[in-house]
């Protein structure tokens, strides 16, 4: 089979793979950082050990995947070595200084405050160790900006020069390679989205308690912190997402072409659901005429570039129609639209019902469809993030009028050096290592959940009053 002598396409499972595996974590520690923080503030507010209990219940589910995601994180960082050593050559100089700053200065903030949740109850004031909570949150945060930072700029290049050779970009204005055209709308899409995330686990959490009957006041009071965290990021999602497709429409015409399906130049409409006939380049299903248009101009009659147009362009002029999985693009989009809806229509009834009366906790249908929820943002976040890495294809850097010049298609990136025997491998060694890591990390996340907050072992708490 082709595809299992196919190095550029093997590379690029492989890493999809790893990175895929890697950001289930990464969307659980962002997430559930602010659901954490959130409780310890309660904590201080009230001093009631039961809410000290349940920041320690966090906390240790925090931590375990927190741990996981490092580790599966430090994976990628070695791919950009191995498979990926000419990429790695030629955005060096730009990738240096986000990825060190990550390291550097995000994820030992992190770290350091970490180490005070875990092992400092007892050893620091109550105000020190709720500032603690609030900076692990915040340095996530922030580490996700220098990661963002770097793939913004993969995606809309500014700030750099192309060598005189040809052979690597070199950096030239710093700020305006940080501050490219695509950072602040994608960093506050994709931290939204891992809020998101966060909220529905803790709701998920709350809902497994009233399923069987038990921690009730910790379930509801989780249930109340999950339900408004997601209900006010699902509707910040709306402002979000909108900007960030209009940067897509703006700066990334071949990426808005495949996940509308659109090869000939057309007003495109608003695909509920549909399919892509990629030989006959049409594509069809029940849709809003012009909808796309409007939402992206404000005019049902705008018309938008298709493939064959672009393709066309001197800037694109690498680009071949006939080979892009443009139906892929079109479907993985479609989908984590779809999952969006989910996403508002449970977090619309988890508000509803969670206050006043409190009536979800006798409504069994609503806790088993929040108990599963945490899916649909996962599905979202997942096909999202496909959506934006194999739309921009057939570039792993992608052409860009503020970087002219500065571009490189995927299949220069990899190394010369690896074998397509080499990737099967370590593929195979990936998926049996990363089976285990899930299934320890699930035993040892669902031995806390089963074990639930333990408000006895936080009495002591009390004793230490004041600040």
């Amino acid at each position: 089979m082709d595809i299992l002598s196919d190095v550029a396409l093997l590379s690029r499972i492989q890493f999809a793979g790893t990175v895929a595996f890697h950001f289930l974590f990464v969307p659980l520690s962002i997430g559930l950082g602010l659901i954490l923080a959130i409780n310890e503030t309660r904590y201080y507010k009230t001093r009631d050990p039961e809410d000290a209990a349940a920041t320690r219940l966090w906390v240790k589910i925090f931590t375990g995947t927190f741990v996981v995601g490092v580790a599966t994180g430090i994976t990628m960082e070695f791919s950009f070595g191995t498979n990926w050593a000419n990429y790695s050559r030629f955005v060096g100089d730009i990738f240096g200084a986000p990825l060190a700053a990550e390291a550097l200065l995000a994820f030992f903030l992190e770290s350091v405050f970490l180490g005070v949740l875990v092992f400092g109850r007892k050893k620091v004031s109550p105000k020190f160790y709720m500032v603690s909570a609030w900076l692990v949150w915040f340095a996530s945060m922030l580490s996700a900006l220098w990661i963002l930072i770097a793939n913004s700029w993969m995606q809309t290049p500014a700030g750099a020069v192309l060598a005189s050779d040809g052979s690597r970009a070199i950096l030239n204005d710093f700020f305006a390679a940080a501050l490219n055209p695509s950072i602040f709308a994608r960093y506050t899409h994709t931290v939204n989205s891992v809020l998101i995330m966060g909220a529905f686990v803790a709701m998920a959490v709350a809902a497994w308690y009233l399923l069987k009957d038990r921690n009730i006041h910790f379930a509801m009071k989780t249930m109340r912190i999950g339900a408004t965290v997601a209900i006010i990021t699902s509707c910040l999602m709306l402002v979000f997402a909108h900007s960030s497709a209009m940067v897509v429409v703006n700066e990334q015409p071949t990426k808005f072409a495949m996940m509308e399906g659109m090869y000939e130049t057309e007003t495109p409409p608003l695909y509920l659901f549909g399919w892509v006939d990629q030989e006959g380049q049409k594509a069809g299903g029940l849709s809003i005429p012009g909808g796309t248009s409007f939402l992206a101009t404000g005019d049902w009659n705008a018309t938008f570039p298709g493939l064959n147009d672009l393709a066309k362009d001197p800037m694109y002029s690498e680009l071949d129609p006939a080979n892009l999985p443009v139906n892929f693009v079109f479907q993985t989009y479609h989908i984590m639209l779809a999952m969006y809806v989910l996403i508002m229509i449970s977090a619309i009834l988890a508000i509803f019902f969670s206050y006043g009366k409190g009536k979800i906790r006798n409504m069994k249908w609503l806790q088993r469809l929040l108990l599963i929820a945490p899916l649909f943002p996962f599905i979202a976040t997942q096909t999202g993030w496909i959506t934006a890495e194999v739309g921009r294809q057939p570039w792993v850097v992608y052409p860009n009028a503020a970087a002219p010049g500065v571009s490189m298609l995927t299949d220069d990136a990899i190394s010369v050096s690896v074998t397509s025997v080499e990737l099967l491998i370590t593929m195979l060694l990936f998926l049996v290592v990363y089976a285990l890591l899930l299934v320890a990390w699930i035993r040892i996340m669902s031995g806390f959940i089963k074990k639930g907050p333990e408000p006895a072992t936080e009495a002591l708490v009390e004793s230490m009053g004041g600040e």
